[in-house]
């Protein structure tokens, strides 16, 4: 993410890319969609559910587009890099078969592009190579541009890893304090708790909490001063988790409702918690920062933007039965932050190890991504102070960005576990720059671009569906109204407390 070309790695097929993008896209937003949901009404969430996916689908097809613009750009300099090398073996007496034995393989991909690029070929946009966001924005955007661009990235991230160390202690103390509290069956019945409540003994619960914290920091801390990458069966792993958990969520739902044991009443519309459920709903959609390492290794380009669609499609649908299953299941004031701890009271389900499998779930999931986050956001640090040429101090490259890192985000889950808020909060302002601003700003540099570099009649084979500029004024015009809408929401609800 932090910007640079890196391989592209081992190419598959594009339902396998497909699975790639849901199982990427639904994460922990879904968790904390269901009690959005109930807080929203039924009606505005689900229209605004649609209409939000719909929003994303077509920033994912500008993404795509600027991601093929950049592909070209990158070919088109290597092409003229080549004639100018050409031109100087030519002029020292260089043979041309000289210089193609010297470096044939590469001659041999570029040349023939080279000779029909002049025609207008659409080869040349060919998505081969894979082009992080921030790559493009540094080639598409001016210096202030590709700023803001990181400061967007950056904010994201610390939401993202604020977000990640509450609900791993928020997990543990609802489950731990419930076994040593003697009711374990009643997390998720609508009995409410303080944070001043007992735990264990004279331990509060927010006592646990900020214990669970500290230890969470301590283990997993450490993985931002080094280098983390994610593996093959951490991601294998993780998935089936995930998806065992959402399974179980929906059937165990199910079943109550056709015993007509449901206890949910939820109102059509409350545009109270229109806030909340807005920024839930961006968070559970972002996919755009991580395309190009999803995209690039797809075999075959041809139909993306429809195969993009079709998940798309498949994510509304899967996140209408989740959290639907859940506001008629249960009440709304017992649905919890973190949906899988519903499932932890006994009346729900008897069988001891699914309650608690369920309601750690968020510890077994979370706990693999946060050092992968946290590195990339070390990354993104490095890459935004990084000048050509120079080096960082091994205090500053090894100490001072880790910790800068690592402290905000801990600092803020030390203040608040409040989920919703914080993906709300994360999603509304960090997630609506990443998945509405950035991407339409990026079609429509990588648009002039493109049109500067190969003329006004070649076409970019991956141009987005909403090709017309009117869809990119409607993405920014709609992007900042969210920004005054949220701002002006939270100022209103502040100032009636």
């Amino acid at each position: 993410m932090a910007g640079g070309i890196t391989d592209t790695g081992e190419l598959y097929s594009p339902y396998v890319g497909l699975v790639y993008m849901f199982n990427l896209i639904v994460g922990t937003g879904a968790l904390t969609m269901p009690k959005a949901f109930a807080t929203a009404g039924w009606l505005v969430s689900l229209i605004l559910l649609l209409f939000l996916g719909f929003m994303s689908y077509v920033t994912t097809t500008f993404v795509v587009e600027a991601m093929a613009a950049a592909n070209a750009q990158l070919r088109w300099k290597r092409l003229e890099k080549h004639k100018d090398d050409e031109d100087e073996d030519s002029s020292s007496g260089v043979s041309d078969s000289d210089v193609l034995l010297q470096d044939g393989y590469e001659r041999a991909e570029t040349r023939p592009i080279l000779s029909v690029q002049r025609r207008g070929s659409a080869n040349i946009f060919e998505i081969t190579e894979r082009v992080e966001m921030g790559q493009m924005a540094s080639m598409f955007f001016n210096k202030v541009g590709v700023n803001l661009f990181y400061f967007c990235i950056i904010i994201y991230l610390y939401g993202d890893l604020a977000i990640y160390a509450a609900a791993v202690p928020v997990s543990l103390m609802q489950v731990t304090c419930s076994v040593t509290g003697n009711h374990s069956c009643s997390v998720g019945d609508g009995t409410k708790y303080n944070d001043t409540d007992k735990c264990w003994g004279p331990i509060r619960r927010i006592d646990a909490y900020r214990l669970y914290l500290a230890a969470f920091t301590l283990l997993l801390g450490p993985f931002t001063f080094f280098n983390v990458q994610k593996t093959k069966y951490l991601q294998i792993m993780t998935s089936l988790m995930r998806w065992i958990a959402f399974i179980l969520m929906i059937i165990l739902a199910l079943i109550r409702i056709g015993r007509g044991q449901a206890e949910g009443h939820p109102s059509v519309a409350q545009l109270s918690g229109i806030r909340n459920l807005f920024g839930v709903c961006v968070y559970s959609f972002m996919c755009q920062h991580s395309l190009p390492s999803l995209i690039t290794p797809i075999s075959k380009k041809k139909h993306v933007n429809k195969l993009v669609l079709l998940d798309y499609i498949l994510i509304l649908a899967f996140y209408s039965l989740l959290s639907f299953t859940a506001i008629y299941c249960f009440r709304n004031d017992t649905l919890m932050d973190m949906y899988t701890l519903n499932f932890t009271n006994c009346e729900i389900i008897s069988v001891a190890f699914i309650r608690y499998f369920l309601g750690l779930f968020p510890v077994f999931t979370i706990s693999t991504n946060f050092p992968i986050i946290a590195v990339t956001l070390r990354n993104n640090w490095k890459t935004l102070f990084h000048r050509e040429g120079g080096t960082y101090p091994w205090v500053v490259d090894r100490i001072v960005f880790p910790a800068i890192t690592l402290i905000p985000p801990v600092l803020v889950a030390f203040c608040t576990h409040d989920l919703e808020s914080l993906v709300g909060i994360t999603g509304a302002y960090a997630g609506n720059g990443i998945q509405y601003l950035i991407p339409a700003f990026l079609a429509y540099c990588s648009r002039k671009d493109t049109q500067l570099v190969f003329g006004s009649g070649t076409v970019n084979k991956h141009l987005s569906p909403f090709r017309h500029t009117f869809w990119i004024v409607f993405v920014l015009i709609w992007g900042f109204s969210c920004f005054v809408f949220v701002t002006a929401n939270i100022v209103l609800s502040e100032s009636k407390l």
